[in-house]
């Protein structure tokens, strides 16, 4: 299942931005799933993908779990880890998965993984406001 709404121009998962990162997201087994590759484009310095596009990638894994399942939600907080660097070119999976549901409130989590050696790029956590 995809992303299909007014959120077409979202950077990292909007089909319509024509300067977006166009990631797919699913939902397999409660977790939210996709896949990036970094090129040039997404550097922050020597051949290492950008730590704010790293966080972009999972602020929106967190979010597509609500998304997908019909939820419309924004990110209320966000703490990130960086664990590692991501070099350019080198793929990482992405997971989100919901921690916790009060009221309006869904705290998740999100982890990138580097796909070359199973190492934990970065991890963050957020508090997300779902519309009533």
């Amino acid at each position: 299942m995809s992303l299909v709404s007014e959120s077409n121009g979202c950077f990292v998962c909007g089909p319509a931005n024509p300067i977006g990162l166009k990631l797919i997201f699913r939902i397999e087994d409660d977790v939210c799933r996709s896949e990036f590759t970094a090129d040039k484009r997404h550097a922050g310095y020597r051949g290492v993908t950008h730590g704010g596009i790293v966080f972009s990638l999972l602020d929106d894994v967190m979010a597509n779990w609500l998304w997908l399942q019909g939820v419309q939600c924004m990110t209320a907080k966000a703490e990130i880890r960086y664990r590692g660097e991501l070099p350019i070119g080198i793929p990482v999976r992405l997971e989100g998965r919901c921690l916790k549901r009060k009221g309006r409130l869904a705290l998740m989590e999100g982890r990138a993984i580097r796909e070359s050696d199973d190492q934990l790029v970065a991890e963050a956590t957020a508090s997300f406001m779902t519309r009533s």
